[in-house]
């Protein structure tokens, strides 16, 4: 067994700042993100809720996927996504510090695909609020993935019945393109032709 195995959270100093190569010696029961060196702790495992909505929403964007044979990949969590630093990072392990777990993710880029997850960004990113993780969904990732130039970014508020659709701009900048209420019919270029009430998405 490799010595550098970490096999418990309390073996790590949450001050320090690691690589996605220090990421790949951890073994331990909880789920954490590595953003800019930084380890944060995941939310506790998701709600029935949480869950039901990430099964739907994977299920009408996958049939569109698969009915018009277009190359694209969507992938759940827990799946790595690793971001580059395009001033910092290169595309060497040790020279990687984020790798999030997006809640629902689309990569229509094959050359970004490895085994070990998706290195750079997706074209699209979906993350469905639970309580307690707003913040960092809202602000740290907002700005994390406006920085790596995800092409549009979703903000599911389960409880509220909102979805928020991030758009980014010739600037790089994400703007809000819509607020969908659940009476509201989700579009987007990224996938033509395709829509779906929000109401389908949030039914319990």
């Amino acid at each position: 067994m490799n010595a550098n195995i970490i096999t418990d959270l309390s073996q790590l100093d949450l001050n320090k700042t690691y690589a996605y190569a220090d990421y790949l010696l951890w073994q331990f029961g909880e789920r954490v993100e590595l953003i800019k060196g930084k380890i944060f702790k995941m939310s506790p495992a998701p709600n029935r809720k949480h869950q039901a909505i990430l099964g739907e929403m994977h299920l009408k964007i996958g049939s569109y996927l698969k009915q018009h044979q277009k190359f694209c990949n969507l992938y759940f969590a827990p799946f790595d996504v690793r971001l580059l630093d395009s001033k910092k990072s290169k595309q060497s392990d040790r020279d990687i510090y984020t790798v999030v777990q997006p809640d629902l993710c689309l990569i229509c880029d094959e050359s970004k695909l490895d085994e070990r997850g998706c290195i750079g960004a997706p074209e699209l990113i979906i993350e469905i609020l639970s309580p307690g993780n707003s913040k960092k969904e809202m602000k740290i990732k907002y700005e994390l993935y406006e920085e790596n130039g995800v092409q549009e970014y979703w903000v599911v508020f389960p409880y509220e019945s909102l979805l928020q659709r991030f758009v980014l701009n010739a600037q790089g900048k994400f703007e809000l393109a819509k607020i969908y209420t659940d009476e509201d019919i989700i579009t987007t270029p990224l996938l033509p032709d395709w829509q779906v009430a929000l109401g389908e998405i949030l039914q319990d």
